[in-house]
């Protein structure tokens, strides 16, 4: 859903270069090379970006608001 802050296997901090990783992505960069330019060298951490699927947008559209539990 959200990126992990740490890295599962060797516990490195990854999350605060996501926003970076899939902006240059975005924009077309080839990820092995955005991922150097980020120092991410380890492939465990690698796979945290590579694998990564941003499901947080679509289970937003089934949240419920407060005021709203009631007219359902």
């Amino acid at each position: 859903m959200i990126i992990p802050v740490r890295c599962f296997t060797c516990g490195k901090v990854v999350a605060d270069k996501w926003e970076e990783f899939k902006k240059e992505v975005s924009k077309g960069e080839n990820p092995a090379k955005v991922l150097d330019s980020l120092g991410i060298k380890r492939y465990c951490c690698r796979r945290m970006f590579l694998s990564h699927v941003e499901l947080i947008d679509e289970s937003l559209k089934f949240h419920v608001h407060g005021k709203e539990e009631g007219k359902i």
